[in-house]
């Protein structure tokens, strides 16, 4: 091949490569954390000026090419960046994950009110006005934990007044003291449940037990059914309870795959 032909062959190839480079491309993915697609993650091409944001479900598409630089920032999330490879441009759907950010801060002194930062000194010196309650008064009965409406219905059903209390004879034979008495028991089970609830975020359940959001009520169901659900609940033992609602949560798990 003649040199100069040559030389304009390897001139044009380099022109096409260059324009390549410089063709946009619809970049798709999704932005995750966990296995849930994070919303309103602001996704910014900073080499070409453009920008989109997350949506529901964390899906995004934006403008870029090669070498471009992809800037993903969102509230309470580790900002990312991408530079825009061929893979990625060749790939259908990318996958970003973030990372949570947590403010860890430097120590900080607030001393208002001439505190030292020892709570047991501080609350020594301050002024502290006497609280009025039923405990502190000496009142009767001040420590009797309040009965539910359903136990007040209950007492009353099986109590009467006379020589012959006629109300537990009446409402046994009615099927009201057993109806009673199962009330109870579903309050009970159910205040339990919302006592494991508000010692655990709805995050945990996700995060550690691999149970999904949408999952968790059903999951506590399936706690609730369990005859040692009551004893490890009214142990207060967090640890404790945590321990179990691990090994729940495989055998919820496993029955969930074999359906």
């Amino acid at each position: 091949m003649p040199r100069n032909k040559k030389f304009f062959l390897i001139f044009f190839l380099i022109v096409i490569n260059a324009s390549a480079q410089s063709i946009f491309s619809k970049l798709k993915g999704k932005v995750t954390n966990g296995n849930k697609g994070v919303p309103d993650v602001h996704v910014m091409n900073t080499s070409a000026n453009r920008a989109t944001i997350t949506d529901s479900e964390g899906l995004f598409s934006i403008s870029a090419k090669l070498n471009d630089t992809i800037l993903f920032s969102a509230v309470q999330y580790k900002r990312m960046s991408l530079v825009v490879s061929r893979a990625m441009l060749e790939s259908r759907y990318i996958i970003v994950p973030l990372e949570e950010f947590i403010n860890e801060l430097d120590e900080v002194v607030v001393r208002p009110y001439n505190l030292s930062g020892d709570l047991s000194r501080d609350m020594n010196s301050l002024n502290r006005e006497k609280v009025y309650v039923a405990s502190t008064l000496g009142l009767p009965n001040a420590y009797v934990k309040p009965i539910t409406q359903a136990e007040r219905k209950l007492n009353e059903a099986t109590t009467g007044g006379g020589l012959v209390p006629l109300n537990p004879i009446i409402n046994a034979i009615s099927g009201r003291t057993k109806y009673l008495k199962k009330v109870v028991a579903t309050q009970n089970k159910y205040a339990r449940t919302n006592r494991v609830r508000e010692y655990y975020a709805d995050s945990m359940f996700v995060k550690y037990l691999k149970i999904p959001e949408s999952k968790i009520e059903d999951f506590m169901y399936f706690c609730e059914v369990d005859i040692p659900f009551s004893v490890v609940v009214d142990s207060h033992d967090k640890l404790k309870i945590w321990e179990y609602l691990k090994l729940r949560s495989n055998a919820y798990l496993k029955e969930a795959d074999e359906e």
